[in-house]
This record gives structure tokens, C-alpha cells and sequence, in this order.
């Protein structure tokens, strides 16, 4: 059956992309996320989404039976007590019976229900006891992560989608079986450990959310809210943003690696060499050219959502940065701008380092029609206006 089902997507997916189709180009199952053809939640991976699974099968259930039970009565009592057959209307207008039964059925229900529901939902909010503390900052689109406490203390990065722009734009394109739900850097855990998300945000209200964990908690500026999860099998799982934040909502998914514990702290000892090679000297002096280079990274994983490749930005929305006043007028003022933000655009003082500040600055006043007077900035330059 489950063969004859991947036939059959495949086949309607190839008719359409035929067609020109976008919605459709992706026919085959994306790993640790949604299933063609799939009709039912995603496959549990947490004692807390298995309880989830439950209970949402439990409900349906009841809502079934009672929907067939009431149905069925009315429909038997309208055809078999019908005024065609000799039957008269009882003259009786109450029933302390009835009254009675019509209470206290309903209410052994909901307490039936509500029993297991609250369980769950008071073991989701203990996060307690946890192995690993990480948080998980939402921006317009895409997530921080810094991981607070447990092994791994320190290592922090962005995560961004990796799905080529060319595919999102023009539909003529094959899509990646993973199209719209993969990253450039994934969120890494250990498996079978206790990990806490804390979630904030920097400008709007996002939502960290991934389905086979049972997991979905919104990320609030200016608040600090946590949830937690314990993954019992090594695998990658993905989720999305869903909360509604943006014109790129649909462009900020989340990508859970879980690896064994062996695995997970040879990961710990590579992403901080990594890290500690990254960390530059902040005053050493760099050409036009190679901060040019490096920018042009920076602005293609963190600006160009808004103000597009061109510079142009969205009229109305995001302003243009080809022939700004900003960016052809004082550096400091750009600094300034970019390390304390302004209206939508969220501070990248807490973001990004003094080297790709610097970088991002130098690549925009020397792109596009701009031809800034000072046109270098050094990262020795940031260090001394974040002070």
C-alpha cells in the first residue's frame, strides 16, 4: 500500500511539475519533516508528543462516537416516530431524567478528557532538571542560537534557510526534497537528554516549532519564555516559524539534529575550534577588497531578505540602500545604525561580530551606484563604537 501511495504522488507530481506547477514540484518525503500524501500529525520522537499523538486520537474518537450517537438517535427517532406511521408528539415539556443524564454525561466526557490533557500539558511546562540550556532567538528570518549551559557552553551561530533563492523565485526550477525546511547551520543535541529552549526575539513575535517533538513555543520581544524536549532516537527532525512575522514567514525553518552522545561532543569540540579560528583580531586592518569579499557573505545571509540583491530594497517596507543617504553619508551614522538598529531592522551588535559589522558596512557604501566618500571602515572602527 505505502508503495502503491509513493507511486501515485510521484506520478501526480511529475504531471504537474509538467505543467507548471511549483506547489507540486517537491514529490518525494522530506527527512525528519512532512510526508507526501501525509494525512496525519508526524511521527512522534518525544515521550511528550507520543502523549500528544493520544490524546488527539483519543478525542477524535469520542468526538466520533458522540457525533454517531447523536446522529444515529435523531435520524431513528425521525424515521420511526414519524406522523405517517400513527405517531403522535408526547405532551410532557421537562424530564428530571433527561435533565439529570443530559448534565452529567457531558461532564464525565470533559473530565474524562481533560484528566490526560492536563498531564501532558503540566509535564510540557516542566523544564526543570534540564541537560542542556539552549536559546533560540527569532529575527526577521531566521534564528539565533546560543547555547547557555551544559556541554557546548558558548558555541552560538545564526541559522538561516539554504534553499537556493533561484528555486523560490522562478518555478520552473526542481526543487530539493527538503525545499523551504533546510539550513545553513542546524540546531545539534544530544539524544535521550533533557534540553531547554528559551525563546526571545528581536523585533516581532515568532514561534519555535517542531511537530515530532511536541514542541511549539512563540518567541516574544522583550519576554523569556522556555520549553523542553528529550528526543529518543538520533535523526534530524524539522519544524518551522508559526507565528505569522513577516513578509519571509514562510522562510525561517528550524533543523534539529540529534546526534549520540559521542557524536554530540566531537560536534562540541569542532564547532569551538571553529569558532576560536573565526575569532579575529579586531585590530588588524583589512583591504577594501577583502572586506568587500567577506561582506557581500554578510549581506547574503542577513540583508538580503529586505533589501534585496539590487539594494533596492521594498518600497514601503525596507528601505533602498543603492543611492541611500545613509549609506553614502557618515559612517558613524551607518555604525550607529547597525549596532543599535532602527524601526524593523533589528540590532546586529548582539548578532554579528566587529569583522562582519565592518565588512557589511564597507560592502554596501562600495555597491551598487554608491561611491561613499569614506568608503573602508575597520573593524577597530566597531569595537570603539560599541563602547
Amino acid at each position: 500500500m505505502k508503495h502503491a501511495q509513493r507511486l501515485l504522488s510521484l506520478t501526480l507530481g511529475a504531471l504537474l511539475l509538467a505543467m507548471g506547477s511549483p506547489s507540486w514540484a517537491v514529490v518525494v518525503d522530506s527527512v525528519g519533516g512532512p510526508a507526501v500524501l501525509q494525512l496525519n500529525l508526524q511521527k512522534p520522537v518525544t515521550q511528550i508528543a507520543e502523549q500528544i499523538y493520544s490524546i488527539h486520537t483519543l478525542m477524535l474518537v469520542i468526538c466520533l462516537v458522540i457525533f454517531v450517537a447523536v446522529f444515529g438517535v435523531m435520524f431513528y427517532s425521525i424515521l420511526k416516530h414519524r406522523k405517517s406511521l400513527g405517531h403522535k408528539p408526547a405532551s410532557f415539556h421537562e424530564s428530571t431524567a433527561v435533565e439529570i443524564a443530559w448534565t452529567i454525561v457531558p461532564f464525565l466526557i470533559v473530565i474524562g478528557m481533560a484528566l490526560p490533557a492536563t498531564k501532558t500539558v503540566v509535564a510540557m511546562k516542566d523544564t526543570s532538571n534540564a541537560d542542556l540550556t539552549i536559546k533560540a532567538t527569532g529575527m526577521q528570518w531566521k534564528w539565533g542560537y546560543d547555547y547557555l549551559k551544559g556541554e557546548g557552553e558558548g558555541i552560538g551561530f545564526l541559522s538561516n534557510l539554504s534553499t537556493p533563492q533561484e528555486q523560490i523565485t522562478d518555478p520552473t526550477k526542481v526543487k530539493n526534497e527538503n525545499y523551504l525546511i533546510e539550513v545553513d547551520q542546524e540546531l545539534v543535541v544530544p539524544v535521550n537528554k533533557k534540553i531547554r529552549i528559551i525563546t526571545t526575539a528581536n523585533d516581532v513575535i515568532h514561534s519555535w516549532s517542531v511537530s515530532s517533538f511536541g514542541v511549539k513555543q512563540d518567541a516574544i520581544p522583550g519576554f523569556v519564555r522556555d520549553t523542553w524536549f528529550k528526543v529518543e532516537k538520533v535523526g534530524v527532525y524539522r519544524g518551522q516559524c508559526s507565528e505569522l512575522c513577516g513578509k519571509d514567514h514562510a522562510f525561517m525553518p528550524i533543523v534539529v539534529r540529534v546526534l549520540s552522545a559521542e557524536d554530540y561532543t566531537k560536534w562540541v569540540d569542532g564547532k569551538k575550534k571553529e569558532m576560536a579560528a573565526l575569532a579575529e583580531d579586531p585590530n588588524k586592518v583589512w583591504t577594501v577588497d577583502e572586506l568587500k569579499q567577506r561582506g557581500a557573505k554578510v549581506y547574503a545571509a542577513n540583508c538580503v531578505a529586505c533589501h534585496q540583491a539590487t539594494g533596492k530594497g521594498v518600497p514601503g517596507a525596507f528601505p533602498a540602500l543603492d543611492g541611500s543617504m545613509v549609506v553614502n553619508g557618515s559612517i558613524d551614522g551607518q555604525i550607529n545604525i547597525l549596532l543599535n538598529g532602527k524601526n524593523s531592522m533589528p540590532a546586529w551588535k548582539a548578532i554579528l561580530s566587529n569583522t562582519d559589522i565592518a565588512a557589511v558596512i564597507t560592502y554596501t557604501r562600495n555597491s551598487w551606484s554608491n561611491k561613499a566618500a569614506e568608503n573602508i571602515v575597520q573593524p577597530g572602527q566597531i569595537l570603539a563604537a560599541r563602547k
